[in-house]
């Protein structure tokens, strides 16, 4: 199983960023999928989560209205759409199915 996130970076408070995160190594289109977050000093923390086809989606309430996750099943990829940003969603973030992470990549916002 491999998880390989991209996307992340720097960006102002009130920009975009869409992270993805390709899988491969399982069954892709059988399993919902999630992205985590963490921040220095903090617990990892579950953003927001996809169900197999896509049809099902969760949120964190502090991501809610402003974070979109949504799946590729074609391409064995799952995104995370985050608009509005804000100072407090600095954190790296995480691709998770079962027991498997990704490496993360870091998403730092600052004016």
């Amino acid at each position: 199983v491999q998880l390989v996130e991209s996307g992340g970076g720097l960006v102002q408070p009130g920009g975009s960023l869409r992270l993805s995160c390709a899988a491969s190594g399982f069954t892709f289109s059988s399993y919902g999928m999630r992205w985590y977050r963490q921040a220095p000093g903090k617990e990892r923390e579950l953003v927001a989560a996809i169900a197999s086809a896509g049809s099902i989606t969760n949120y964190a309430d502090s991501v809610k209205g402003r974070f979109t996750i949504s799946r590729d099943n074609a391409k064995n990829t799952v995104y995370l759409q985050m608009n509005s940003l804000k100072l407090e969603d600095t954190a790296v973030y995480y691709c998770n199915w079962g027991y498997n992470w990704g490496q993360g990549t870091q998403v730092t916002v600052s004016s």
